[in-house]
């Protein structure tokens, strides 16, 4: 696994790309500041899966559209991971249980898939 990062590395600095982690520290920052985005970005959708479970109620929710969202995360994920992208892994890891779970619940309590 080491050495598929070596790689990973090598190839980003023979091709110009920027080093990780940054060397200056506002670049580093904003590095650090993606993943607290990842994660908040996410949380916010949890009012939106209480309402649904607490009330029992997910009238006007398409199914369909939550759960294409949350199939169009694995993707990011597996991208994510072969890259070895934190952010990335964390951020759509997180999108996928929410999608999920408000997928579920507007099939169980809303009008279906549609």
């Amino acid at each position: 696994m080491k050495g598929l990062h070596h790689l990973h590395l090598r190839k980003r600095v023979s091709s110009g790309l920027e080093p990780f982690p940054a060397r200056t520290p506002w670049k580093r920052l904003l590095d650090k500041a993606v993943l607290g985005v990842g994660v908040i970005g996410p949380l916010a959708s949890i009012p939106q899966v209480l309402k649904i479970y607490l009330t029992q109620d997910a009238t006007g929710l398409s199914g369909i559209s939550w759960g294409i969202w949350a199939l169009l995360d694995i993707p990011w994920i597996a991208y994510g991971l072969v890259h070895r992208e934190r952010p990335i892994i964390v951020a759509y890891s997180l999108w996928l249980t929410v999608n999920s779970l408000v997928f579920i619940g507007a099939v169980m309590y809303g009008d279906g898939l549609l």
